[in-house]
């Protein structure tokens, strides 16, 4: 298992680039989470939610139907049916009873997709806090759906109208109100990026879908592993939280992003968020607009873990077309009946291009399913009919 080093590093990535005013803040909730972390009642209560409040353990399901027609052994990982339809809720509830434990009762959090702002604004009702979302505002056109379930549940979304109006801007107004309002505030940060310990304490809280995909493969394949482990990746928690049951194991690791937002191998080193990684940027250092289908992987940047990762050609990472995306998207629901977000369409997407190619007639493949389609499907069948072939 990769573990950062006493500054926060995932080799040559990671760290803690924050104004000196965020200091004490990352200081201190190194020091909870650490000593949280230590604790078994701490633990047990998270446990207990995962189990009795989002549904965990989350299935492993043989996708035979697909398996068939691609020739390779696909296995999914259901985390999209967890309670609120993603992974997100697997870190937002470590990350609450963190806050609830450090005395802060305000919540505030980016989200893209909408998935994190959905399950923070679901632990926020349940623990009784106050919750306020960060939205880009194209992102808030294009998952209406759930903006609505995010005010619903009682959170104030606030749209970001600057820079691209994606993520990248909704963190920017995140890390902002959480600077000022620290003693009150839990910036309650939605994947493995931003300044230590945010990389290694979200992947620490995602990595239950691993270690759950690991005893899994080990019951379903007698006591063997798969041969490839696929995830998304934008920031990376949900591949962080897979690949963490495979790192030490000789498994083919493949973290699959955007072609328009691929900061590993389009990116250079950089700084963004409060830590070094590889980074979408031109000549002059200024960070470069990501593009993708996906809300949820519109980001230039990337978890320093993956960077380092990368890197260290652990873990390999390719990139798909939108074309191809919209294209798995659909022939999962054709012939699973599955519909899946277009976050993780993007890892079917590499798996049905990729069988019968690098990846070998017959292997197996594990797929982390992270999220559902429910609130894509409007945005899908608009860019269908948009290039339906005239009739």
């Amino acid at each position: 298992m990769v573990e950062p080093g006493p500054d926060g590093r995932f080799g040559d990535f990671g760290g803690r680039f924050v104004p000196e005013a965020l200091v004490p803040a990352c200081l201190e909730l190194e020091e909870a989470f650490r000593t949280a972390w230590a604790d078994p009642a701490f633990r047990g209560e998270l446990d207990a939610l995962l189990r009795d409040y989002a549904g965990r353990p989350s299935p492993l399901t043989e996708a035979v139907n697909l398996s068939e027609r691609l020739g390779v052994r696909v296995l999914l990982k259901r985390d999209e049916l967890n309670h609120t339809g993603s992974h997100k809720i697997n870190n937002v509830l470590g990350q609450a009873l963190l806050s609830r434990r450090m005395g802060k009762r305000r919540l505030v959090a980016e989200t893209g997709a909408g998935q994190h702002g959905v399950a923070t604004a679901t632990a926020a009702a349940l623990f009784s806090f106050d919750c306020v979302i960060y939205m880009g505002a194209v992102d808030v056109e294009r998952q209406a759906l759930n903006v609505f379930r995010m005010n619903l549940l009682g959170a104030e979304v606030r749209p970001v109208a600057t820079g691209s109006r994606t993520l990248k801007d909704a963190v920017n107004e995140a890390m902002r109100d959480w600077v000022s309002s620290v003693e009150t505030t839990h910036f309650c940060l939605g994947s493995v990026m931003g300044p230590h310990p945010y990389p290694w304490m979200v992947r620490e809280l995602q990595r239950v879908i691993g270690r759950e995909a690991a005893e899994q493969c080990r019951r379903m394949l007698d006591g063997g592993l798969p041969d490839v482990v696929v995830a998304c990746v934008g920031g990376g928690s949900n591949a962080a939280g897979i690949f963490a049951g495979f790192v030490d194991a000789p498994v083919r690791l493949v973290g699959v992003q955007p072609e328009g937002g691929a900061a590993i191998g389009r990116g250079v080193p950089g700084v963004v968020h409060g830590s070094a990684s590889m980074l979408l940027q031109d000549e002059h250092g200024q960070v470069l607009e990501a593009s993708s289908i996906s809300a949820g992987l519109d980001y230039p940047g990337v978890g320093p873990e993956h960077a380092h990762l990368g890197a260290e050609g652990r873990a390999e990472y390719p990139s798909v077309t939108d074309a191809e995306v919209l294209e798995a998207f659909a022939l999962l629901a054709r012939t699973e009946g599955i519909i899946p977000a277009l976050e993780p369409a993007h890892a079917l997407a590499w798996v049905v291009r990729e069988a019968g190619r690098s990846i070998p007639k017959g292997a197996t493949v594990v797929v982390n399913l992270c999220g559902r389609g429910d609130k894509d499907v409007a945005q899908v069948a608009t860019l269908l009919a948009e290039h339906a072939p005239p009739s």
